[in-house]
């Protein structure tokens, strides 16, 4: 059973500092047993992440809809997990206002980053909270998940204007501000012809990213985890891209020399 320094002592040994901007993507069942629990793995990044950014998703694409098209931040669940539904009601936590791709942030300029979420008309917007993750030289921890769970390519793929990502048309959303004002939102959604779930087609890029250093594998308990760095995340991306634009969902596999540099 792990403790919460067992944990933190993880987090270092990844080589995490504590003044890093970190982004989680997790599954807690993949930790292993934890004394405490969710409540201590939270504990963990919290404390570690003192001098830090800390960002979990606290995504609402699976409920949100032209049906239940009200965003309450304050308690809309999280489509993605128990962490982030915990770590998004703890004390000095705050909540965008991405009606689909929220995220709930705590530490340092923890306000700056998500302000203005309210205004994107796009899931990973480049002029976004996600696109700040690379602006801040943050890093991407896949906490026993893989690629097919990380949103930053989405954000990668809005950035090279990638087609077939988006739908047509926006839909409409109510976003409940902070003052309980109703603000409007016209958000397109993810959206391919060939597949209903593009991101799980990034696990091809799992290879590109460690042969060019832009991830690396790593634990947490008992996950198995990949540790990004997001500026290089987006730069092996774009070489693979430049060679044919949708490649990622038209081919099988990537051809190994869209990614080595001579």
């Amino acid at each position: 059973m792990y403790t919460k320094q067992d944990l933190k002592q993880h987090l270092k040994d990844m080589g995490i500092k504590p003044s890093d901007t970190l982004l989680v993507h997790s599954s807690m069942k993949a930790i292993g047993e934890v004394e405490g629990g969710a409540d201590t793995v939270l504990d963990a990044f919290m404390e570690y992440m003192s001098d830090g950014l800390l960002i979990l998703p606290t995504h609402t694409w699976a409920s949100m809809s032209e049906y239940h098209n009200e965003y309450d931040p304050r308690i809309e669940p999280a489509c993605v997990g128990i962490l982030p539904n915990l770590f998004r009601t703890r004390k000095g936590v705050l909540r965008s206002l991405h009606p689909t791709h929220s995220l709930a942030v705590y530490g340092k300029d923890s306000e700056a980053f998500i302000d203005g979420e309210d205004n994107q008309t796009s899931p990973c917007s480049p002029k976004g909270a996600y696109n700040r993750i690379k602006e801040r030289n943050g890093k991407i921890l896949l906490l026993g998940v893989g690629h097919e769970r990380n949103t930053f390519i989405h954000c990668v793929e809005e950035h090279l204007d990638v087609p077939e990502r988006l739908t047509k048309e926006p839909t409409y959303f109510k976003i409940v501000m902070p003052d309980n004002q109703i603000k409007p939102s016209f958000m397109l959604r993810h959206d391919n012809p060939v597949t209903d779930h593009i991101s799980e087609n990034y696990t091809k890029l799992e290879q590109a990213f460690y042969d060019r250093n832009a991830a690396i594998r790593t634990t947490f308990g008992d996950a198995s985890c990949i540790l990004c760095d997001a500026g290089a995340i987006y730069e092996v991306t774009k070489d693979v891209l430049s060679h044919q634009i949708n490649c990622i969902i038209e081919l099988e596999t990537i051809p190994k020399e869209w990614w080595l540099k001579e």
